[in-house]
């Protein structure tokens, strides 16, 4: 059972003249995300009921929830992944929702049923939607009916080596080899000839069975030099999509995003049109209602190639916030609650350029984690800055969790002003007692080729090895 149930004052009054969407709310996440649906409910009006691990318990997002509930130690897998102990919180607190922020049990179809079996709406699109989006092999099926464009690839999982040797001959190397059922860079191998393939293809088996516990793998043409743009959308229950502009991810390492911003500087505004129209297609594909993603691969004559959806918001929601104005949070809620949609297509319109950083607890130049204790934290303001954080001077970034510190946000009329604020940010942000990976995006805001907008996923790549090379580059 749910225990350490504290119970905190009353929510203010609606700032709102109309009615909250749900009286309580739990959310099932920590850190940033958990704060950001929290300050998002206290201006709707809707009290809120944070889950921790013992491992949070002094964290921010308990703080400033109406009530919290300890789920369980700090290992995942006993907390925030603790279906029956997040389902026991909300009943024993009342919530009528959950929030499941991104990770953890945001795309967990199971999770979903469960909740619904529990009578506790979960804000999010359905388990069916979940479930057929997030299996990629499904996933690709699906659009393909639809008429959305793909990679050249396996038409479902490879079962063996000799298979994939065939498709891979078929559809031309580089290839790459995908895990079904995960993301995040796991269960992924290039490979370049077929010599290579054989080993290549056996450990990405491995990593998927290791990471999603289901060894299924598919394979696609691998483009060289790609952008990764990324479409959000809004649904609602009534069959009305939107969508709220695009996304350019391509600043990351081991497809980890590090860098996004909006609006890319790839896309001409015919492309955009178009890039977004079939963002929007594939969501009515699937009957899709809620925040959700459409992520493409676009190469260097414009084409552009279905690569995923996200059924959940993402951590990069921020930038399109500031370019249209659009509480992506809010939205969610009132769509949950079983409201339309509060704006149509033409009511979107993006206005200046917005970036994100993702600072992260690392070592800016070899990645490793860095968690511990910050002894003197100040985060930037000024025109055109937003931090999105659950992080205070004296807080502890467990070793049990993701490495995020904060989301910094920069917003101009354009992209060289969002530079600009960004490198103002950056030197101004302060964070001792751990490394992280903020000096490593300075350098970047810095670069000839990012300022130029001439960057591509593998970009990343070519700059660690530069760095490496020239020990004044050294971030640190």
């Amino acid at each position: 059972m749910a225990s350490a149930i504290k119970r905190k004052g009353s929510q203010p009054a609606p700032t709102a003249p109309d009615e909250p969407p749900f009286k309580k709310i739990l959310i099932a996440n920590r850190g940033e995300i958990a704060l950001r649906v929290i300050l998002a409910c206290k201006e709707m009006g809707i009290q809120t009921v944070a889950v921790y691990s013992e491992a949070d318990r002094n964290a921010l997002h308990v703080r400033f929830a109406d009530e919290e509930v300890c789920i369980g130690p700090p290992p995942s897998s006993k907390s925030y992944l603790n279906i029956p102990q997040v389902i026991a919180a909300a009943e024993v607190t009342g919530a009528e929702a959950i929030h499941p922020g991104y990770g953890f049990l945001s795309e967990n179809p199971h999770f979903v049923e469960v909740c619904q079996a529990c009578g506790i709406t979960f804000i999010g699109p359905n388990a069916e939607i979940i479930r057929k989006m997030g299996n990629k092999a499904q996933a690709k099926a699906t659009m393909l009916a639809a008429g959305v464009p793909l990679m050249p690839g396996s038409e479902g999982i490879i079962e063996t080596v000799e298979e994939a040797l065939v498709v891979a001959e078929q559809i031309g190397y580089p290839v790459i080899v995908k895990a079904s059922a995960g993301g995040g860079g796991r269960g992924m191998r290039i490979v370049n000839n077929p010599e290579e393939l054989p080993d290549l293809y056996n450990t990405a088996r491995s990593e998927a069975k290791s990471a999603f516990g289901d060894d299924a793998v598919y394979m696609e043409k691998y483009l060289l030099e790609p952008r990764h743009i990324e479409v959000q959308i809004m649904g609602d229950l009534f069959g009305n999509v939107v969508h709220l502009g695009e996304r350019e991810c391509s600043i990351q390492r081991r497809h980890q995003k590090l860098i996004e911003e909006s609006p890319s500087a790839a896309l001409t505004p015919e492309l955009r049109q178009r890039i977004c129209a079939t963002a929007v297609k594939a969501a009515q594909a699937v009957g899709y209602y809620n925040a959700g993603t459409i992520e493409f691969l676009l190469d260097k004559r414009g084409d552009f190639f279905f690569m995923e959806m996200n059924t959940r918001v993402q951590v990069e929601h921020p930038v399109t916030e500031l370019v249209t104005g659009i509480d992506i949070v809010k939205e969610q809620l009132r769509i949950a609650a079983g409201q339309k949609l509060s704006f149509r297509q033409e009511d979107v319109i993006q206005k200046g350029h917005a970036i994100e950083c993702r600072i992260n607890a690392e070592d800016p130049f070899k990645f490793t984690p860095c968690p511990g204790r910050i002894s003197a934290l100040h985060f930037p303001g000024g025109p055109g800055i937003r931090v999105d954080t659950a992080m205070h001077q004296d807080a502890v970034i467990p070793p049990h969790y993701d490495s995020m510190v904060a989301k910094l946000i920069a917003f101009g009329a354009n992209r060289t002003e969002a530079i600009a604020r960004m490198r103002r940010a950056l030197d101004t942000l302060v964070i001792e007692g751990i490394k992280t990976t903020a000096p490593l995006h300075r350098r970047i805001m810095d670069h000839p080729d990012f300022i130029s907008g001439a960057f591509s996923t593998k970009w990343m790549e070519t700059f660690m090895e530069d760095l490496k090379r020239d020990p004044a580059g050294d971030p640190r």
